[in-house]
């Protein structure tokens, strides 16, 4: 008796087997690429210096006439983290000329590895501690940095920003020298 259930084998054709494992390896092949493809990939900028993007940001890139407000951490070659911060504002230009290119490559809100060659960093010239002395940097290092874009603003900005919490605090001393905000100064020897 037939179960309607069962199906009868087939012979394996001559040659099947050779075409059956050629669609396996072609079918890792196209995996293998769409996984490369979603790898990050570093990127080439002026003066050697590579970008690497972890999490893309959006929106435009800083100029030289911004200032940039992100967390870092800067490692040698061999991994030793040399410093690392976090809120930072940092002029695009106020920095190594390495590190001034890579910044004005990403985007707000992004991740990047930065490589900057010794050339692009500080060159022959050695850092030290300035409480310790210690030796931070040695020469001709090249330097990798962890940064996260968080924001940034133009210079203008920043400083009528900075104008305007000036006068705040101003009004607020005077505030509390006179009296209520607003209310007249009392007259001398009153």
């Amino acid at each position: 008796m037939v179960e309607p259930t069962r199906v009868p084998l087939q012979p394996i054709r001559k040659g099947s087997l050779t075409k059956l494992w050629a669609g396996v390896i072609v079918v890792l092949l196209i995996a293998a690429g769409v996984a490369w493809l979603n790898v990050p990939h570093a990127k080439k900028l002026a003066g050697g210096v590579t970008i690497e993007t972890l999490e893309a940001g959006k929106g435009p890139s800083p100029t030289t006439t911004d200032i940039a407000l992100i967390n870092y951490k800067g490692m040698l070659g061999d991994g030793k983290v040399f410093d690392k911060s976090e809120g930072v504002p940092m002029p695009v230009t106020g920095v190594v000329p390495g590190f001034s290119t890579a910044l004005q490559a990403m985007q707000a809100g992004g991740k990047y590895r930065i490589r900057i060659p010794a050339a692009q960093a500080y060159g022959a010239e050695e850092k030290r501690n300035q409480q310790t002395g210690e030796v931070v940097i040695p020469a001709n290092s090249d330097l990798t940095f962890d940064v996260d874009l968080i924001e940034f603003r133009s210079q203008e900005e920043v400083l009528r920003m900075m104008q305007q919490q000036q006068m705040m605090q101003q009004l607020q001393q005077q505030g509390g020298a006179g009296g209520a905000p607003g209310a007249p100064a009392p007259a001398p020897g009153q």
